[in-house]
């Protein structure tokens, strides 16, 4: 492979993210489909037309290893956890994880067995419904799942969430609110709705970094994210090789987190939207790895059982839960929505469920999924194992 198709395979993967953001801000249609989806679909693509240069197998490989572990750091700096607002809502957080692992549990025993690296998607659906992509994406590679596999399973995640939004905004608020306590509307406070515009976690406005104080603040990030990087990765040497990947991102998250709570670090702009970009980065580069002559039909039905099962599964045992623990009815739903769809779309759902005070609960909620996503889902994996 020439030195300039490697230099233009690489262009490609790094700058097709920033197109399709531009063309998901223009065309509204495009911009509700969403970035991730649209970029998995143009992977496919560019992976299965039948052209691949040689040694692109190499630039995949080396592309997608290097963009999770540069997110994960950085989607966490900007995360604030605030002790007493925590415990308010620990209730809600304990069951929603707890729904999720049982769901998780008993659907591996259903359709799980019968499913290639059942486990280690056990593993990864219990990382992406308590935290979201990111921790789907870091436990693809701790875990070292099929691309392939990862494709499918992100696939039907997609299409499972969009069945179980639609559920929850037809009649499933109705429902739980006649089953659940409910305390009525409630009006936003200025603080929540400040809060809300800090943490919510939508896509920013990436041409803010390419000014001269963002890229100061970008070279910033990227210099401390490149240091947690090495520590890690030394750190993860003096184990043995079989535990270096789980040892290397599990390091990642907890120096991540660490982070968050020093102030300057926190209070850098743009953290989170420069991970995200990696993350895109990384959803393309993957997506192009799949080759789809080896999909497992047969192996999909049962996974998108499994996917059916915890998703709705973990709704239905969540709401038995408040039930039992005497949580409300739109703080279980905002906790649920959290869990499987993510932060992004906890104010879509408060503004339908005309609450916009359950706001900070669920955005506080999901940084804590995404903080322990990645260790519950590798635990599930473990666990899996035994049974």
């Amino acid at each position: 492979m020439t030195i300039f198709n490697c230099i233009l395979l690489c262009l490609i993967f790094c700058l097709a993210p920033a197109g399709v953001l531009w063309i998901c801000r223009k065309v509204t249609l495009l911009g509700k489909i969403g970035p991730v989806l649209l970029l998995y679909i143009l992977g496919v693509i560019l992976g299965n037309i039948g052209i691949r240069p040689e040694g692109m197998g190499t630039i995949q490989d080396v592309l997608s290893s290097a963009m999770v572990p540069l997110a994960i750091p950085m989607m966490l700096f900007g995360c604030t956890f605030r002790l007493r607002e925590t415990r308010q809502q620990l209730k809600a957080l304990l069951t929603g994880i707890t729904a999720v692992a049982f769901a998780v549990v008993i659907g591996y025993l259903i359709f799980g067995r019968n499913i290639e690296e059942g486990t280690k998607i056990g593993g990864m659906l219990t990382g992406v419904y308590t935290g979201g992509t990111i921790n789907l994406a870091a436990l693809k590679t701790m875990l070292g799942v099929r691309n392939e596999t990862y494709i499918l399973l992100n696939s039907y995640d997609m299409l499972v969430s969009f069945l179980y939004l639609t559920f929850l905004l037809t009649i499933g608020v109705r429902l739980f609110r006649k089953f659940l306590p409910f305390k009525g509307d409630y009006e936003i406070s200025e603080t929540a709705e400040s809060e809300l515009n800090a943490e919510s976690g939508q896509e920013g406005d990436y041409r803010k970094i390419f000014t001269r104080e963002g890229l100061k603040n970008a070279g910033k990030l990227l210099g401390i994210t490149l240091g947690i990087c090495a520590v890690s990765g030394g750190v993860a040497l003096l184990c043995p090789e079989s535990a270096f990947m789980v040892v290397f991102i599990l390091m990642l998250t907890t120096l991540g987190i660490g982070c968050s709570f020093i102030k300057p670090i926190h209070n850098l702009p743009h953290s989170y939207d420069i991970g995200m970009y990696f993350i895109y980065i990384f959803c393309i580069v993957v997506a192009s790895m799949a080759d789809l002559t080896s999909l497992d039909l047969a192996g999909g039905l049962n996974l998108m059982g499994y996917l059916l099962f915890a998703v709705f599964g973990s709704l239905c045992i969540q709401a038995l839960l408040a039930r039992i623990f005497k949580i409300d009815a739109d703080t279980m739903i905002i906790a649920s929505v959290t869990f499987i769809n993510s932060p992004p779309f906890v104010p879509m759902m408060a503004a339908a469920m005309k609450n916009r005070n359950v706001l900070v609960t669920g955005l506080t909620l999901g940084i804590i999924g995404y903080a322990v996503g990645n260790y519950l889902g590798f635990l599930m994996s473990e666990l899996l194992k035994l049974l």
